[in-house]
């Protein structure tokens, strides 16, 4: 009695078992019609027929390097099951045949293959074909499918959603809507990585918020997905444009802050930054010459270790860092505001929040006529596109003109129509923290107290002789800068936005005389 092996595969995972029961059915039966014995059965399940790199085939194949000698057929319900590469597969028959002297069974399509028969052969290329061009049809109405679904319908058609956000409703009607808590981590890795914070420490933080994926480049990926944005990226279709689309989902950030992300990644890549803790204000903090402290431990004579900041030009600065913070600590101390203060910024602020509102309505109704006006400009180019009044060059260099501006103008809106009862309540909550920012500072992490003396000082904080120098501070915090500088802590000397006009002098506000300013010419 002959014998035969049998291989049976679908390529969907999510396909019915029922693929494999009704291949099942078939080889059985001709199993028995023809009076073979069934010696063994390989089956892949969701693995596509384009390669044979398949882990059930390689099982296979090792079954007939070992066994071939009692093995007469290898049974398939259809060559498509086999392969849809025809080129390899009709190798494989070959070597099947050549080698082990094993022949192919389609039961379906009635054929057993021979290499050796002419017509024979022909019809397994023919089928194989056959089989190929269905694939390559496949394929084409699967990229097409996709084009409408992401590029017309702005549909997100992967299985798993995107960190930041869940997917909601059935088939056609899924669709992706922002995770809140997630949400607030994605804020902060762009909003980090704009500041200037360490990719490596983006990394610690988020994973402490939260962040559930992995590898080496996972941030990297937030960071340069324009799903964020609330768009997607869309390969090209036949001659329809590929590029950027506005998709149906929420944006977690604004248009603008993703592409202040994108060009920040095209400036050439500069040396790790290594934050440490017991160094906060090292490339913060900077020297009388301008340039960024450096900052290293020294080792003691007991053996303990003690932190200075150092100037690259070692005659500059060598600062203890014990020092330097208590001395900051009370920089700020002095900056915190009395409550009365707090209270006079709460309602100024409410006046100007009130005030933002009522601008940016405005404005929105401005960016949606303009909106409206590239629309316009939109349907008419696709239209003499159709009707063969302009080339493809041309078509695709306004298309992509078109969609930028489209871009802008719809993130303007975005941004514009956010409820700023959020920024408002966001701002209750966190001014009494004003009244001790020295708390603050104290209770921050290493690059929250970097972000903090950035802003504080608007990155223009010097050492020299023993006290910290600015020419710029938040107006509201510079309240007690004369106390700074009688206790030799901070001199601030506030820039003068106008040189032309002479400081003043005096209690009373007068102004320094000039007597060649002050002299007439006849």
């Amino acid at each position: 009695m002959k014998k035969a092996i049998r291989y049976l595969r679908f390529s969907d995972k999510h396909q019915s078992n029922g693929s494999i029961e009704r291949q099942e059915l078939y080889t059985d039966q001709w199993v028995r019609n023809n009076n073979i014995q069934l010696v063994d059965t390989f089956i892949d399940r969701g693995k596509s027929a384009r390669t044979f790199d398949r882990p059930d085939f390689k099982k296979l194949e090792e079954f007939i390097r070992k066994h071939y000698r009692s093995v007469d057929f290898l049974l398939v319900d259809q060559m498509d099951r086999f392969s849809r590469d025809a080129g390899e597969a009709i190798k494989m028959v070959k070597k099947l045949q050549v080698d082990f002297n094993i022949q192919i069974v389609s039961v379906t399509e009635g054929i057993t293959y021979d290499y050796t028969t002419p017509g024979s052969f022909f019809r397994t290329g023919l089928q194989l074909l056959l089989a190929e061009e269905d694939n390559i049809n496949r394929s084409v109405k699967v990229r097409g499918g996709i084009y409408t679904a992401k590029a017309k319908e702005g549909r997100y058609v992967y299985k798993n959603p995107p960190f930041g956000y869940f997917k909601v409703g059935e088939r056609k009607e899924r669709h992706l809507e922002i995770n809140q808590s997630e949400g607030d981590i994605v804020r902060y890795i762009y909003d980090s990585f704009l500041n200037g914070v360490p990719i490596y420490k983006i990394v610690e933080k988020a994973r402490e918020l939260g962040f559930k994926r992995f590898g080496n480049v996972a941030i990297q990926r937030v960071l340069t997905s324009p799903v964020y944005a609330g768009l997607q990226y869309v390969e090209p279709y036949k001659d329809y444009p590929g590029g950027l689309f506005k998709a149906l989902h929420a944006p977690i950030i604004d248009y603008v802050t993703w592409q202040n992300v994108q060009q920040k990644f095209k400036k050439p890549e500069k040396a790790k930054v290594v934050v440490e803790d017991e160094l906060p204000l090292r490339g913060v903090l900077k020297c009388h010459c301008g340039k960024p402290v450096t900052g290293a431990p020294s080792r003691g004579r007991h053996g303990g270790y003690y932190y200075y900041y150092k100037c690259n030009k070692t005659t500059h600065l060598n600062l203890s860092a014990k020092k330097a913070h208590e001395q900051l600590l009370e920089v700020f101390n002095l900056m915190s505001l009395p409550s009365k203060a707090i209270k006079s910024i709460k309602e100024e602020s409410e006046a100007s929040l009130n005030l933002r509102l009522k601008n940016d309505k405005t404005l929105i109704a401005e960016k949606q006529r303009e909106l409206a006006q590239e629309d316009k400009k939109m349907l008419s180019i696709e239209e003499k596109w159709i009707t063969n009044q302009i080339n493809h060059d041309t078509y695709q260099r306004w298309y992509d003109t078109i969609s930028n501006n489209r871009m802008l103008l719809m993130a303007s809106i975005s941004r514009l129509s956010q409820d700023q009862d959020k920024v408002y309540n966001v701002l209750y909550r966190n001014l009494d923290y004003l009244t001790d920012l020295k708390y603050v500072y104290t209770s921050a992490d290493t690059t929250e107290k970097q972000e903090i003396v950035r802003l504080g000082f608007d990155n223009n904080l010097y050492y020299e002789n023993g006290v910290y120098r600015t020419p710029t501070m938040i107006d509201e915090l510079a309240h007690n800068h004369l106390i700074m500088r009688d206790r030799n802590l901070l001199i601030y000397e506030k820039k003068r936005e106008n040189l032309t006009i002479p400081p003043l002098s005096g209690m009373d506000g007068t102004r320094t005389r000039d007597p060649m300013r002050d002299r007439h010419v006849f």
